[in-house]
């Protein structure tokens, strides 16, 4: 009994370990083939459970994800022939899982070193036919979309892998012509700074000159309206004064009098020679004038 109890868990075991090396899973995050005696027989595996042949089939699996590739700085020439270095990135993910195997045996790291490689060539490439302000900031979109669609057009048929983006994340000029580059950079910031004083003196002396023309004819206007008023003031008094003249000229002559009286005599220290007989101390001489 406990023989045919022993034989029995031995059977369940090997069922277990049969089972166990002919049952795979493939997760949605990987891709997958088979190999027979190391010889691919089967590409792009799908998602799931599957059978092998246990010690006749191998199954080798890699990651579907979008990965990052972080490339070494690098030094390029623009076509003005001024050195950069260049830190940049690389988005990918494997495209023919079937390709990719044949090519880099599975191996990442392979994969990311000749990935690296072409990446280096068409920075070189496209920064060889550009500015540097073009690479700095003027192009900078064109040119990564140009250097992804180039890699796309060869690692895919020969590395199986599809680059998703391409991104420059730092330039830098060497020590020797950093400061080269900045001291021109200063100059022609101050001679815009310079230009841009320039036409806001211009500007200012515009705005002063049009102030100084408006001031003018305000001045102008100003002046014409107080002589027409002080006219039109001089007209009514004048209206005023003969009408009180017409009415009764010799209380008119009496107010007239005494008015240049008090302007004579407004100082103590005034002294007025004058014949006595004149007219002008009519009223003084007899309260009715005469």
């Amino acid at each position: 009994m406990n023989a045919r109890f022993s034989g029995l868990i031995i059977v369940l075991a090997l069922l277990l370990i049969v089972a166990s090396n002919s049952l795979y899973v493939v997760k949605e995050t990987e891709k997958a083939v088979k190999l027979r005696f190391g010889e691919l027989i089967e590409e792009d595996i799908p998602p799931g459970l599957h059978i092998k042949a246990p010690l006749m089939h191998e199954i080798r699996k890699f990651d579907a994800r979008i990965l990052t590739l972080d490339t070494p700085t690098e030094s390029f020439f623009t076509a003005e022939r001024k050195r950069l270095l260049v830190d940049s990135y690389v988005k990918w993910r494997i495209f023919d899982v079937g390709a990719y195997y044949r090519a880099t045996g599975g191996d990442e790291a392979v994969s990311q070193n000749r990935l690296s490689t072409r990446v280096n060539g068409g920075l070189r490439n496209q920064f060889g036919t550009r500015t540097l302000h073009e690479v700095v900031s003027g192009k900078r979109d064109e040119l990564m979309q140009e250097i992804l669609n180039d890699l796309n057009s060869t690692v895919q048929g020969t590395l199986g892998i599809e680059v998703i983006d391409v991104r420059v994340k730092r330039i830098d000029l060497p020590e020797e012509v950093s400061e080269q580059v900045y001291r021109r950079m200063t100059a022609e910031r101050e001679k815009e700074a310079r230009e841009l004083r320039a036409k806001g003196l211009e500007q200012a002396e515009k705005i002063r000159a049009d102030a100084d023309r408006q001031k003018v004819i305000l001045e102008a206007d100003a002046y014409k309206e107080s002589e027409q008023l002080r006219g039109q003031g001089d007209a009514q008094a004048t209206a005023v004064y003969a009408g009180a003249y017409q009415k009764d000229p010799e209380f008119f002559s009496f107010t007239r009098s005494l008015s240049a009286y008090e302007k004579s005599f407004s100082n103590k220290g005034d002294i007025l020679l004058v014949d006595p007989d004149n007219d002008f101390f009519r009223y003084l001489d007899n309260q009715s004038g005469k």
